[in-house]
């Protein structure tokens, strides 16, 4: 077979599955993608995550792992899985230190560069998450959402987002959740491949973080309703 036909049936099958990918988006191919990325990516950085889960172990004097409740799509609760960046330490009476007391040069470190999301590549390709959509907040936020607030859950929560790339942590609630919106009104493979391309700026560049930067949204809505 001439080079110029097997170029021609690549460029043809490139192209039917570009048309599929974005006719089909949402019904399959955004799962599909998911899939597929997810556990490409979990083979390829294996061994920065045991390296990672080793080092994590020794600073954080235990396991690694940060475990939590998150409500997914239509609000199904499901365990988040990160690596921790904060000790258990705690004071004389038993109760936790503060978060900036217990928060490690490391744990800043993989916060900053965003390591410690790498573990979400399993609620990725187990199907509780997306690569792409609105970050999975607490569990303890549902009954202070509105009903236009509630729509964020008609999608697969995401690693990164199109609010996470757009002011990231340094941004009010409302903006956040105008963001989220906005994601799930126009979920499209054209937005999600600007997303991902925004993220990999953000990263880069460390911009906007800011720890703490915000109050738990249950005590902004409780000051927002004078209670």
């Amino acid at each position: 077979m001439d080079w110029y036909w097997v170029l021609f049936i690549i460029l043809g099958s490139f192209t039917g599955l570009l048309f599929l990918s974005i006719v089909l988006y949402k019904s399959f191919f955004k799962r599909f993608y998911d899939i597929f990325f997810s556990g490409l990516a979990l083979i390829i950085l294996s061994p920065i995550m045991f390296i990672m889960i080793i080092v994590g172990a020794i600073v954080m004097k235990g396991n690694p792992f940060f475990v939590q409740k998150r409500p997914g799509k239509q609000e199904r609760i499901f365990n988040l899985i990160k690596f921790r960046s904060m000790t258990c330490e705690k004071d004389k009476n038993a109760k936790l230190l503060t978060d900036d007391e217990r928060l490690t040069r490391y744990g800043k470190f993989i916060r900053k560069t965003s390591l410690d999301e790498l573990p979400e590549l399993f609620n990725i390709f187990a199907g509780n998450m997306s690569i792409i959509g609105p970050r999975p907040l607490l569990v303890k936020y549902l009954p202070y959402y509105t009903d236009e607030e509630r729509k964020r859950h008609e999608v697969r929560p995401g690693l990164t987002g199109y609010a996470q790339t757009h002011g990231r942590n340094n941004i009010i609630w409302e903006e956040k959740f105008k963001d989220d919106l906005f994601y799930v009104k126009n979920l499209s493979l054209k937005l999600d491949f600007s997303i991902i391309l925004s993220t990999i700026r953000v990263v880069l560049t460390h911009s906007d973080i800011v720890i703490n930067a915000i109050p738990d949204f249950d005590e902004y809505r409780k000051e927002q309703n004078g209670n």
